[in-house]
Parts: structure tokens; C-alpha cells; sequence
């Protein structure tokens, strides 16, 4: 019998119903066994809709389930430290839903968690287990483009209509950076191999929607002169794109999240569609995360890493609501 990692689901969120739980069922190493909710019916209703066997009507129920060995975490963010602290100390693995935390002091703690409780802690960037990425670092190290001079990400898209979502809650962790700036800034940093200096954001902040970054559009200042700019937004037309720019051509990553993988390469021989395999982004998030558990493979993003990424997405929010430039 194939080796299982043995999941639970803390909460019954659109992206966990959606994509997680459909992508870890795909996956060659998970099998989810339990979800839990504050609403024990629609826990239930979740768990016959997946055909997951158990659920469960309270989180802490999920979390002595000794049948489970990882834990996966889409509640809103302003819950994901207890919860993932919480299920650490359980003794579970523990998958969180990007941005891992509030800010950076919360990340450092859940990374400290999982250090002193011997488990493997990771944040939720499916994209990131995608061979393209690695296919582009290396298109980038050959030197075709030349010397990077540039990124440019977006991520953007209309949900200002659903006026009760947990996006709008700013006290909950709502706002477009935290849900989906959070994407170009940690692109940046895996392209770049390394940690920004400063952020400059400008938002539109919305009375009608408590007053959180219904959009934002920045500059992230990396070492060796090179910068970030991004937009994101959740009241504009959808796109998700990525941009890397050389002295002597660029990569275009026309879907940089979600979506088709192909991407095209700007060069002096000219432009060429580089086509890449397609998989589901969530299986492979599933099996990457089981084989760092089984201590099959190194973890090339864990809690460390979550951490670093909040503190860019610290300074862009302080920026974004003080108006000034931000050093990291």
C-alpha cells in the first residue's frame, strides 16, 4: 500500500473546498481524513460534498484525532497563529494559508513553534512548486536576458460587490496586500535570491470596505539596485502576471499564479513560448510538503522563510497607510 500523509482542515474556506482539498486528493502522498468547523453541519455537509470521512464540530476535536499528521489552515489571517500554534503543539504538521500571519512577530512565533515541537512548518504558495520557476532561474542564470535590471508583478481582481467577505475586515487581516500583493513580493524575493531594503506603496483605502487596501501599487527596493514594482487589488479587472526584465532581453510569465504555465522569453534570438507541463499546483504542494515530512527531501521554503516575506509585507502596509517610504 502506497505510503499516505494523514490530512485534517480547520475550516471550511472557498480554497480549501475549491482547490486545496481537490489538489491534495490528486496528490500521490495525501489523503484527507477529517474537517472541522465551528458548524458541525457544515462540517458535515463539506466532508460529503469531498467524501472526507470525518468531521468535526469544533477545531480542537480535529487536533486529538490521533489519525491526522498535518494540519492545513484556511481561516481568516488573523487566526492562523493560535491555530497553527495550536496544532504544533498537537504534534501536527502544520500547511497555512498564505500570508501565514498578521506580521512578522506572529510568524516568528509559529516558526519557533514548529522548531521547538519538531515539525515542519510551511506557508500556502502553491505557485512556488511549479518546475517553471526553476526553469526560469535557470533561463535567468545562463545569462540570455543579460543582467536583471527589473520585476514588475500584478495581482488583481473584482470582489468589492461581496461586501461581508473576510477580505473586508481590516481588524481579520483583509486588505490586497495581504491576499494577493502577498504573491509578486514573494516571487520577487525566490527570483532574486534575496531580501528587500525598503517599500513605498500607494492604496486606495475603502470607508465601505472597513477601510482596507482595496488596491495598491508599489515599489520594492531589492540590493544591487534593482526593484519590485507591483500593483494588486480586489476592485479591478483580473490578471496575475509577472514580468522580469534584463539588460539584454525578458521573461514574460503572462499567468504567474494560476492558470496556464507556459511562459515567453524576449531575447536577442528572438521570442520563444517556453511550454511547461501542466499540473495541479496543489498536488504538488501536497506531495512536497509529505516528502519534507518523511524527510525524503530539504525544505526549501519553511518557517524562516514565512517570516522574511512578512516583514516585506509589513513595511508595505505601514507605507501604505503612513504615506512614506519604509525601510526593512
Amino acid at each position: 500500500m502506497t505510503r499516505k500523509l494523514r490530512w485534517g482542515v480547520i475550516g471550511c474556506a472557498s480554497i480549501a473546498v475549491n482547490s486545496v482539498i481537490p489538489g491534495t486528493k490528486l496528490s500521490d502522498t495525501g489523503e484527507v481524513k477529517a474537517i472541522a468547523s465551528r458548524d458541525l453541519a457544515k462540517a458535515e455537509e463539506t466532508a460529503a460534498k469531498l467524501g472526507i470521512p470525518k468531521a468535526y464540530g469544533s477545531y480542537e476535536e480535529i487536533l486529538a484525532d490521533s489519525e491526522i499528521d498535518a494540519i492545513y489552515i484556511p481561516l481568516p489571517n488573523y487566526l492562523h497563529m493560535e491555530w497553527s500554534i495550536r496544532a504544533m503543539e498537537a504534534g501536527k504538521h502544520v500547511l497555512c494559508e498564505k500570508p501565514i500571519a498578521m506580521n512578522a512577530q506572529e510568524a516568528q512565533r509559529m516558526a519557533d513553534a514548529a522548531k521547538k515541537n519538531g515539525v515542519h512548518l510551511a506557508e500556502a504558495f502553491m505557485y512556488r512548486q511549479h518546475p517553471r520557476y526553476k526553469a526560469i532561474a535557470e533561463i535567468i542564470a545562463s545569462g540570455e536576458i543579460g543582467e536583471l535590471r527589473g520585476l514588475h508583478g500584478t495581482f488583481t481582481f473584482n470582489n468589492a460587490g461581496d461586501s461581508k467577505n473576510v477580505r473586508y475586515r481590516r481588524d481579520w487581516g483583509g486588505g490586497s496586500i495581504y491576499d494577493v500583493g502577498c504573491y509578486p513580493l514573494s516571487a520577487a524575493r525566490l527570483i532574486l535570491g534575496t531580501e528587500p531594503e525598503a517599500a513605498t506603496v500607494h492604496a486606495l483605502l475603502s470607508p465601505e470596505h472597513d477601510n482596507v487596501d482595496m488596491m495598491a501599487s508599489g515599489i520594492v527596493e531589492f540590493p544591487n539596485k534593482v526593484a519590485l514594482t507591483f500593483d494588486c487589488g480586489m476592485w479591478a479587472a483580473f490578471r496575475n502576471t509577472l514580468e522580469i526584465l534584463g539588460t539584454e532581453g525578458r521573461i514574460e510569465v503572462p499567468e504567474a499564479y494560476i492558470g496556464n504555465p507556459n511562459f515567453i522569453v524576449h531575447s536577442k534570438g528572438g521570442k520563444r513560448e517556453v511550454e511547461q507541463p501542466v499540473f495541479n499546483q496543489y498536488a504538488l504542494q501536497a506531495d512536497t510538503f509529505a516528502r519534507i515530512v518523511w524527510g525524503e527531501q530539504e525544505a526549501d521554503f519553511a518557517g524562516d522563510d514565512a517570516v522574511a516575506n512578512m516583514k516585506v509585507i509589513d513595511a508595505c502596509l505601514e507605507s501604505a497607510y503612513s504615506r512614506k517610504r519604509v525601510s526593512i
